[in-house]
């Protein structure tokens, strides 16, 4: 039987200074002045709307994590992001250790804020560096510099957060192994508890994509990733995810209750949610995408709404658990799916005979294996090649 996970919430901010080349997520450049009031109180619509709409409003299900993302976040008034958070708390209850994320830029008058948001609420923050190379941030189209990110990272420390993560980049364009691995020391010199640390990648939709810049090749990356990991475990990090390093006990709550296929409400524009519910429901929900439309009073938040379908569950339930590296209880696929075992004893039994994953009695583990060909792995969960 299907057991509805932990709650978490999703705020989206859709607006930047400006839109870097790499981005393909759902921002917006500024051209006029943020419309604050305006977009806080729509949030908080959204919010009591899905409440109701899912049968959450009674309080029968308290929120595990908020993590507040964008676009730039860190454009919010300090005030109304309490505002937020208050509003959050009246609409729904807050487990007692409430993970509150809210993404920043390095920038001078958002690191400046950094203080202000501990004490309206928010516990942890994510610095988007990138790069500690005015070069590379230049290339990259970032609007800070070296000094303006050492700079967060020390005002993150002094603000007395929870916990705070420094987001850092590699394969950047033009970039050597040297390059990537003098970022990777400033990090870790800078000893945030958490770093997450991935590869770009060029996506459709961005300017990096209609003119590519040259990127690193194959071994360059391979490098750089062989070297970087080795750094980060003797600097006492430890990869819990593909892409997240932790001190001892400092892992994302929100990210590990998204990769566990967890739940969560999607509120803002764009914002995406998943909500599962005791009598074997999954629903996926987006929200409309541009601030226009979502800020329109006339027009519903909700822009689409599907069901996730038996066949569809285990390649869901495996591409966002297949992300941690942890062992996998066998339980939690039968508890977040609402499926019993037998529905995937044939795609398990191929990739334990390819030793992509292992039987450890009540959990299975992927290995290294598995890991190098994810893909081959995630496929064989898809419905018409089983």
């Amino acid at each position: 039987m299907l057991v509805p996970p932990p709650l978490s919430l999703y705020v989206h901010i859709p607006w930047c200074v400006q839109k870097c080349p790499y981005c393909d997520f759902n921002s917006h450049a500024l051209k006029h002045e943020i419309p604050e009031l305006d977009y806080i109180d729509a949030l908080l619509e959204d919010l009591a709307i899905d409440l109701d709409r899912y049968q959450l409003a009674d309080g029968s299900r308290a929120l595990h994590s908020i993590f507040i993302g964008g676009g730039t976040p860190s454009l919010i008034s300090a005030p109304e992001i309490g505002r937020l958070l208050a509003g959050i708390e009246a609409r729904i209850p807050f487990s007692d250790k409430i993970e509150i994320t809210m993404e920043a830029n390095p920038g001078t008058v958002e690191a400046g804020r950094f203080q202000a948001y501990r004490e309206v609420g928010v516990n942890r923050i994510s610095i988007g560096v990138q790069s500690f190379q005015d070069d590379k941030l230049k290339r990259l189209g970032r609007i800070h510099g070296k000094g303006e990110a050492v700079r967060a990272a020390g005002l993150a420390q002094e603000a007395g957060l929870n916990s705070f993560n420094l987001d850092l980049m590699h394969g950047l364009p033009d970039q050597s192994v040297e390059d990537a691995m003098s970022d990777l020391r400033q990090a870790i010199a800078l000893n945030p508890p958490h770093l997450s640390w991935y590869q770009l990648t060029i996506e459709p939709n961005t300017l990096f994509y209609s003119k590519p810049p040259t990127l690193p090749d194959d071994d360059d990356l391979w490098d750089i990733f062989e070297q970087g990991h080795v750094l980060l475990a003797e600097a006492g990090y430890q990869q819990y995810e593909i892409s997240g390093y932790s001190k001892p006990g400092m892992q994302c709550q929100h990210n590990l209750n998204y990769w566990r296929f967890g739940d969560y409400l999607g509120i803002g524009c764009g914002a995406h949610g998943k909500v599962s519910f005791a009598d074997g429901r999954i629903t996926r929900t987006v929200k409309v995408k541009h601030p226009r439309g979502y800020l329109n009073p006339q027009k519903a938040y909700l822009d689409q709404e599907t069901q996730v379908g038996d066949e569809e569950r285990p390649f869901e339930f495996f591409m966002n658990r297949f992300r941690l590296l942890e062992a996998c209880p066998k339980q939690d696929y039968v508890e977040r799916t609402g499926l019993p075992l037998d529905s995937i004893q044939q795609p398990i039994s191929w990739a334990l005979d390819k030793q992509y994953l292992l039987d450890q009695g009540d959990h299975w583990q992927i290995t290294e294996q598995g890991k190098l060909f994810l893909n081959d792995l995630l496929a064989a969960f898809v419905e018409e090649d089983q």
